[in-house]
């Protein structure tokens, strides 16, 4: 049988069966990330504004639908990335999984908490080590107590002064600059592809929102699927998370004249609110992060003991992962960081293909138990990492950028098409008992 994993531990500790707003304010810690702002303000110099808007609001569909598909299915099932990756791509597929996700959140941990030390190193001086040091110091508590103990009421709590401080944000930027007259009508130079499409193949960059998504959505209460796959999940969460921060993001960074990077929305930020502006920014990445810490040490928790057997506290693993964060932050972490995410990215959306073909195709009719019973199946695994290295390859390869800028779209599509031809092929009765690989 499939071996424990960290949400057997939460189960015993009440973690799961989490009431709705609660998981709804935790996942919704995700919304206030500083990055949504610079994903648009990135497509929006790489392939115009119109574009980034056409994208955008594709990306928001493609997002919501599936999520709330996803959603739908982990709620009713209890199945975590972990779990789901255990019965279709067996023991080393689920731990490929955990690790992706641990690994892809602890990055994503050390990008906002690198931006809110150098914020307050920019504002306050100091040495940047010790900022680094002090972010991290204070972000691990909060992810200590899970989602029903501390999360949600933090998030729940911190959520109207992020949205408070958008407002501000284009009120203020409006007043000193006055209003960016063309912001909506940026161009951009010519593309391998249109300019929609480039746009939307970078938020296809950021599908680790659907393993996310498992992990939380699994901690719901199946009666209450209909308001998560609404308001928590589904297209709504993306209309404000793409929509409203992308928005926020094109407008400000025009009406300053900043970059498009992160550094250049901080800039922006700061620019226009001054100190108001740094607690926007340590409000927003300390939400975010409560949700990185809280995925990352979940997930290599699950790692290390599938590895090795080892059971640690959890609290334990969310000081590894803050001790983590840390020598990460002390190296030249963005000459490494977003090569790493493009090969997870990859390895990611192929994952999600597979998995989201077997919800719609053979889903409808598993539980928990069910799935612990089912039997892996070896071609949804070779589909999985197969789909994942022809992606790889054409990220790599330089003789054609226009291959390279779709290796996004041709993962998926080979995910979904081989993982359409298995199923197919495999017997209806692949749920059956059977010992799996750990």
């Amino acid at each position: 049988m499939p071996p424990l994993d960290i949400h057997d531990i939460e189960k015993s500790a009440h973690e799961t069966q989490v009431g709705r707003w609660s998981l709804t304010m935790a996942w919704w810690a995700l919304f206030s990330a500083m990055f949504w702002l610079y994903v648009a303000t990135a497509s929006t110099a790489a392939y115009g504004a119109r574009s980034t808007f056409v994208g955008m609001v594709l990306a928001i569909v493609t997002f919501g639908v599936i999520n709330r598909v996803l959603a739908a299915y982990a709620l009713r099932t209890g199945s975590t990335v972990e779990r789901i990756s255990q019965a279709l791509f067996g023991g080393v597929g689920s731990t490929l999984a955990a690790l992706l996700i641990g690994i892809t959140a602890l990055y994503y941990g050390v990008f906002e908490g690198s931006v809110i030390a150098a914020t307050l190193q920019t504002w306050f001086g100091g040495d940047i080590k010790l900022w680094y040091f002090i972010c991290v110091a204070y972000a691990m508590p909060l992810a200590f107590g899970g989602v029903r103990n501390w999360l949600d009421r933090l998030n729940g709590f911190l959520l109207p002064f992020y949205c408070i401080g958008l407002v501000a944000l284009v009120v203020a930027s409006s007043i000193d600059r006055g209003y960016p007259s063309g912001w909506l009508s940026v161009t951009a130079p010519d593309s391998v592809v249109p300019g929609w499409a480039g746009s939307y193949l970078i938020y296809m960059g950021i599908w680790v929102m659907m393993l996310f998504t498992m992990d939380f959505a699994a901690l719901g209460k199946a009666e209450d699927t209909r308001f998560h796959q609404r308001v928590t999940f589904g297209p709504f969460f993306y209309l404000c998370t793409f929509g409203i921060n992308g928005l926020v993001g094109m407008y400000f960074v025009h009406a300053y004249g900043v970059e498009g990077t992160e550094t250049g929305v901080v800039q922006g930020v700061t620019g226009s609110l001054g100190l108001a502006g740094v607690l926007l920014i340590v409000i927003s990445q300390t939400r975010i992060n409560t949700a990185n810490y809280f995925l990352a040490s979940n997930n290599l928790e699950v790692v290390l003991e599938k590895v090795a057997g080892i059971r640690l506290p959890h609290i334990a693993w969310v000081l590894i992962c803050g001790a983590l964060a840390y020598l990460f932050m002390l190296t030249d972490v963005l000459s490494y960081l977003l090569e790493a995410l493009a090969y997870q990215g990859v390895l990611i959306m192929a994952w999600t293909g597979v998995v989201l073909v077997h919800v719609l195709l053979r889903g409808a009719g598993d539980d928990a138990a069910s799935l612990a019973r089912r039997r892996p199946t070896v071609g949804l695994f070779v589909t999985w990492v197969g789909s994942a290295a022809v992606g790889i390859v054409l990220l790599e390869q330089g003789s054609s950028a226009l291959l390279a800028t779709l290796s996004p779209a041709v993962t998926v599509a080979l995910a979904v098409l081989g993982a359409v031809l298995v199923s197919q092929r495999s017997p209806k009765s692949a749920a059956e008992p059977a010992a799996v690989a750990s």
